[in-house]
């Protein structure tokens, strides 16, 4: 009888027992009809546009009526625009101009956020919707079917602009000076062109159509102390997985003008409409 040693021996094992369990580790892997991760699709939108650059000089002239009348160096450094401060420009970008004339005021800042879905199962679209979605409840548009819904597209909108979206973009401001003025003139509904009104056109706070994927309209007056009243329109707006928001407000110098909703609601709109298409190039 041959002598094997046993060393040789447990090495022969050894090998046998590394053949069969590497075999049955493969047919486990390979067996059909395993469970499989979808992976949602990334936002259609990689980058965002230099925002001090989006708005065209001309544009940004009628926007800013006292722009024009400022020596060439102060107008040119007016258009330039303040850029916004923010620690991810991939993500969110922004920029604010302003300008003073002899009868008003006028501001305007845009902002573009590029949402991005940290969720492999939510797709940046998706996550892009349910923040538009959040601003859109927050901003309380008139006509809610229920509290914290907003308003379909195309359907009609209650009895708007009221004192509780001043109040609220009183309290946004956090610096305590500002109060909504409970006067019947605070309320965006009383500006002419409301239903009613000649002109027949609705100046409240609404959702509005044919603008990217979803958008709405805000409109609030506001009262700091003493001073002249301030309105404030803004247009936020989603295209698949960007959210833009356009702010553009005017406060009168005297106390007792009241700055007209249609004139910056149709400029700040024309704007979004702009932006959208730069968006989109």
């Amino acid at each position: 009888m041959a002598y094997v040693p046993g060393v040789a021996l447990l090495a022969a094992l050894a090998v046998g027992c590394s053949a069969g369990s590497d075999g049955s580790a493969t047919d486990a892997d390979s067996k059909p009809g395993g469970p499989t991760v979808t992976t949602a699709p990334p936002g259609k939108y990689r980058t965002l546009p230099a925002p001090c650059r989006a708005v065209p000089g001309s544009t940004l002239k009628d926007l800013l009526p006292g722009v024009a009348e400022l020596p060439r160096q102060q107008q040119e450094k007016a258009l330039r625009g303040s850029p916004t401060i923010t620690y991810d420009t991939d993500r969110k970008v922004g920029c604010s101009w302003k300008a003073d004339a002899p009868d008003s005021t006028r501001n305007l800042s845009i902002d573009f956020e590029r949402v991005v879905s940290y969720d492999p199962l939510v797709s940046d679209d998706d996550r892009a919707r349910s923040l538009y979605v959040k601003k859109e409840n927050a901003a309380e548009l008139p006509g809610s079917s229920t509290p914290g819904t907003a308003p379909e597209k195309g359907a009609p909108t209650g009895t708007g602009g009221g004192e509780k979206g001043q109040e609220k973009e009183t309290g946004e401001a956090g610096d305590g000076k500002g109060s909504a003025d409970p006067s019947p003139s605070a309320s965006a509904s009383t500006s002419s062109g409301t239903p009613g009104a000649p002109g027949g056109e609705d100046l409240r706070p609404r959702v509005v159509d044919g603008l990217g994927d979803a958008a709405f309209l805000d409109d609030l007056l506001t009262r700091a102390g003493s001073t002249a009243q301030h309105r404030t329109v803004s247009v936020v707006f989603r295209t698949s997985n960007v959210i833009v928001t356009v702010r553009y407000g005017e406060q009168p110098a005297l106390v007792t003008k009241v700055p007209d909703s249609k004139e910056l609601q149709d400029k700040a709109q024309a704007l979004a409409r702009k932006l959208a298409e730069v968006i989109s190039e």
